[in-house]
Protein backbone atom coordinates (compact mmCIF):
# COMPACT_ATOMS: atom_id res chain seq x y z
CA UNK A 1 0.00 0.00 0.00
CA UNK A 2 1.27 3.22 -1.05
CA UNK A 3 1.75 6.10 1.92
CA UNK A 4 -1.03 8.12 0.41
CA UNK A 5 -3.62 4.84 0.29
CA UNK A 6 -2.44 4.15 3.68
CA UNK A 7 -3.62 7.61 5.21
CA UNK A 8 -6.53 7.69 2.83
CA UNK A 9 -7.22 3.89 4.49
CA UNK A 10 -5.94 5.49 8.37
CA UNK A 11 -8.59 8.51 7.62
CA UNK A 12 -11.71 6.57 6.44
CA UNK A 13 -11.07 3.98 9.86
CA UNK A 14 -10.76 6.58 12.22
CA UNK A 15 -13.81 8.76 10.65
CA UNK A 16 -15.80 5.65 11.15
CA UNK A 17 -14.67 4.72 14.42
CA UNK A 18 -15.18 8.42 15.55
CA UNK A 19 -18.88 8.48 14.31
CA UNK A 20 -19.46 5.58 15.91
CA UNK A 21 -18.64 7.14 18.71
CA UNK A 22 -19.75 10.51 18.43
CA UNK A 23 -23.55 8.37 17.49
CA UNK A 24 -23.12 6.71 21.47
CA UNK A 25 -23.09 10.17 22.90
CA UNK A 26 -25.58 12.70 23.39
CA UNK A 27 -25.55 15.38 21.68
CA UNK A 28 -23.73 18.35 22.81
CA UNK A 29 -24.75 21.40 23.61
CA UNK A 30 -22.98 24.09 21.36
CA UNK A 31 -24.19 27.88 21.84
CA UNK A 32 -24.25 29.91 18.67
CA UNK A 33 -24.00 33.47 18.67
CA UNK A 34 -26.19 34.74 16.07
CA UNK A 35 -24.52 37.34 14.08
CA UNK A 36 -25.87 40.54 12.75
CA UNK A 37 -28.51 39.42 10.40
CA UNK A 38 -28.04 35.68 10.54
CA UNK A 39 -31.94 34.17 10.98
CA UNK A 40 -32.35 31.63 14.33
CA UNK A 41 -33.79 28.98 12.00
CA UNK A 42 -30.81 28.99 9.85
CA UNK A 43 -28.48 28.74 12.57
CA UNK A 44 -30.63 25.88 13.83
CA UNK A 45 -30.10 24.14 10.91
CA UNK A 46 -26.68 25.04 10.24
CA UNK A 47 -26.18 23.44 13.53
CA UNK A 48 -27.11 20.54 13.00
CA UNK A 49 -24.87 19.73 9.83
CA UNK A 50 -21.59 21.29 11.59
CA UNK A 51 -22.03 18.20 14.00
CA UNK A 52 -22.91 15.86 11.10
CA UNK A 53 -20.52 16.45 8.86
CA UNK A 54 -17.76 18.69 10.59
CA UNK A 55 -17.34 18.27 14.20
CA UNK A 56 -15.53 15.16 13.85
CA UNK A 57 -12.18 17.19 12.58
CA UNK A 58 -13.46 20.56 13.21
CA UNK A 59 -14.67 20.38 17.13
CA UNK A 60 -17.67 21.60 18.74
CA UNK A 61 -16.81 25.00 18.34
CA UNK A 62 -14.52 24.80 15.60
CA UNK A 63 -11.87 25.50 16.96
CA UNK A 64 -9.73 22.45 14.82
CA UNK A 65 -9.62 20.11 17.81
CA UNK A 66 -12.11 17.36 16.98
CA UNK A 67 -12.16 14.12 18.26
CA UNK A 68 -10.29 13.04 14.98
CA UNK A 69 -7.80 16.11 14.51
CA UNK A 70 -5.45 14.28 15.95
CA UNK A 71 -4.92 11.46 13.90
CA UNK A 72 -4.57 14.59 10.67
CA UNK A 73 -1.55 15.91 9.13
CA UNK A 74 -1.78 18.59 8.76
CA UNK A 75 -4.63 19.41 11.53
CA UNK A 76 -7.71 21.15 10.74
CA UNK A 77 -8.58 24.68 10.69
CA UNK A 78 -9.51 26.78 13.67
CA UNK A 79 -12.45 28.00 12.20
CA UNK A 80 -13.25 30.24 14.90
CA UNK A 81 -10.13 32.43 14.75
CA UNK A 82 -11.03 36.15 14.19
CA UNK A 83 -8.24 36.29 11.21
CA UNK A 84 -9.57 33.57 9.54
CA UNK A 85 -13.51 35.07 10.18
CA UNK A 86 -12.40 37.99 8.78
CA UNK A 87 -10.10 36.96 5.77
CA UNK A 88 -12.51 34.72 3.91
CA UNK A 89 -15.69 35.59 2.28
CA UNK A 90 -19.25 33.21 2.43
CA UNK A 91 -17.77 32.50 -0.97
CA UNK A 92 -14.61 31.04 -0.45
CA UNK A 93 -15.83 28.84 2.58
CA UNK A 94 -18.77 27.80 0.01
CA UNK A 95 -16.04 26.58 -2.65
CA UNK A 96 -14.12 24.73 0.07
CA UNK A 97 -17.01 23.07 1.59
CA UNK A 98 -18.26 22.01 -1.98
CA UNK A 99 -14.93 21.31 -3.54
CA UNK A 100 -13.11 20.08 -0.64
CA UNK A 101 -9.30 21.06 0.87
CA UNK A 102 -7.51 19.69 -2.50
CA UNK A 103 -10.28 21.09 -4.77
CA UNK A 104 -9.07 24.96 -3.24
CA UNK A 105 -5.35 24.09 -2.68
CA UNK A 106 -6.25 23.46 0.98
CA UNK A 107 -5.20 20.03 3.17
CA UNK A 108 -6.52 16.67 0.65
CA UNK A 109 -7.71 15.21 3.59
CA UNK A 110 -10.90 17.64 4.10
CA UNK A 111 -13.87 15.92 1.91
CA UNK A 112 -16.09 17.88 -0.89
CA UNK A 113 -19.12 17.60 0.61
CA UNK A 114 -20.79 19.14 -3.02
CA UNK A 115 -22.30 15.96 -3.47
CA UNK A 116 -23.78 15.42 0.11
CA UNK A 117 -25.03 19.15 1.13
CA UNK A 118 -27.44 21.32 -0.46
CA UNK A 119 -26.67 25.15 -1.23
CA UNK A 120 -28.87 25.68 1.25
CA UNK A 121 -27.12 23.74 3.42
CA UNK A 122 -23.52 25.06 2.97
CA UNK A 123 -25.20 28.53 3.38
CA UNK A 124 -26.75 27.28 6.87
CA UNK A 125 -23.30 26.10 7.70
CA UNK A 126 -21.77 28.97 6.79
CA UNK A 127 -23.93 30.97 8.98
CA UNK A 128 -23.29 28.96 11.91
CA UNK A 129 -19.30 28.81 11.33
CA UNK A 130 -19.79 32.78 11.38
CA UNK A 131 -21.28 32.78 14.74
CA UNK A 132 -17.87 30.58 16.04
CA UNK A 133 -15.82 33.82 15.85
CA UNK A 134 -13.91 34.32 18.65
CA UNK A 135 -14.64 37.45 20.14
CA UNK A 136 -11.19 39.51 21.15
Amino acid sequence: MTGRRFRFFVLCAALALGTAFCARRSAPRISARPSSGADPYSLRLGKTVFVHYCRLCHGETGAGDGFNAFNLDPRPRDLSEPKFQTSRKDSDLADAIRRGGAGVGLSPLMPPWGHTLTDRQIADVIAYIRSLRKTG
